[in-house]
């Protein structure tokens, strides 16, 4: 398959460019099996629907089968609003922003940026 050059807003949201690809990339088979191994069989939650909108999507363009199974995806939506989080305040709150909606201390996190969406989400633990 031919590779498709990145989109400029893709860089700016995101600040993975060309060179980071081509110096850190990996394969989208790989990757999504590496995922599926450090998962050990966990469900994913995602902001969306993210095993039909980046993971199905993208499999079926490369030609390949998704090594994760789409039952093991779910939004973490139902989670918050679950939790009691009025749909008023879900609707204005991105992912990146949930740790400073409930007043969980973070370093600065950027949005669309993998690590740094799983920290603004993690349960806070004490390492000391």
């Amino acid at each position: 398959m031919e590779a498709v050059a990145l989109d400029p807003f893709f860089t700016k949201l995101t600040g993975i460019t060309e060179e980071v690809i081509e110096a850190e990339g990996v394969t989208l088979q790989d990757a999504l099996s590496g995922v599926d191994s450090f998962s050990s069989g966990a469900r994913f939650w995602s902001w969306g629907k993210d095993e039909l909108n980046m993971v199905a999507i993208s499999c079926y363009i490369a030609g390949i089968d998704a090594p994760v199974p789409a039952q093991r995806f779910d939004n973490a939506v139902k989670l918050l609003l679950a939790a009691g989080m009025p749909i008023e305040d879900l609707a204005k709150t991105p992912s990146i922003k949930l740790a400073d909606y409930y007043n969980v201390e973070h370093p600065p996190l950027q949005g669309h940026d993998a690590l740094d969406d799983a920290l603004s989400v993690r349960t806070p633990c004490n390492t000391s």
